[in-house]
């Protein structure tokens, strides 16, 4: 039996040898900013409004009224606000409709180790557990053709999610337009608590994150990365 199996419940949360340094919150952001310039797929979740006409199509279950749900969506980190995902709006979707009846929205992002990552000292490192995840607490807004062009926002978009260019607005499938997510907070858990930050992320520090520091911050099963997790 590996020996990490024959340590106390209490091993998880004690100063594990690399739990050295305690990442701040500008260096939670930072590494928040990595993460969601690395993915481009979260869970977008919104809540029923609890009045809204339902389309002739629809079978929909009585009094959903206020209860959340979330649902797998795509985004990209863009310019030039790449702190707020651009988002292709479908308009009969569930998210974008909650949305627009007056949902506020709640991105939920976590992090994937590359698949190819070094190997780990202990079953802990690579955990989901004690892998960093966060939410984007804020609203929808359009973003107008103008910015879309003028900052080429469709491309940036296109180029993480080629299929999406099949629903892009003026497609004949369904109706379409540009969105972004407005972020007023940020929920953080870095992973367990004796070695990473838990808690809020000013929305001034999350904004203020240069993208020179996304390029430069590493995660663990990053190349690159560092063991005491300083960036």
């Amino acid at each position: 039996m590996p020996a990490i199996f024959a340590q106390s419940p209490q091993y998880v949360l004690s100063n594990h040898p690399h739990a050295q340094h305690i990442p701040t919150i500008h260096e939670s952001a930072v590494q928040a900013r990595r993460i969601l310039n690395l993915s481009s797929i979260a869970t977008l979740s919104t809540i029923f409004p609890h009045q809204e006409p339902l389309e002739p199509f629809e079978n929909r279950p009585d009094n959903l009224g206020g209860v959340p749900i979330g649902l797998i969506d795509y985004y990209a980190s863009c310019d030039p606000t790449p702190y707020e995902p651009t988002i292709l709006a479908i308009s009969i979707a569930t998210s974008f409709r909650n949305a627009r009846a007056g949902s506020n929205v709640t991105l939920s992002l976590r992090y994937h180790p590359p698949i190819h990552h070094p190997p780990a000292d202990d079953i802990y490192t690579y955990s989901p557990a004690n892998l960093p995840r966060f939410s984007l607490l804020g609203h929808i807004e359009p973003v107008p053709a103008s910015e879309i062009n003028k900052h080429h926002m469709d491309r940036c978009f296109f180029e993480r999610h080629p299929d999406a260019v099949a629903w892009k607005p003026g497609n004949a499938i369904h109706h379409s337009w540009w969105a972004r997510l407005v972020v007023e907070q940020v929920y953080w858990i870095g992973g367990f608590g004796d070695r990473a930050y838990i808690g809020w992320i000013p929305v001034e520090e999350w904004r203020g994150v240069t993208q020179e520091e996304v390029k430069s911050a590493r995660l663990v099963g990053e190349r690159g990365y560092q063991n005491d997790r300083s960036l």
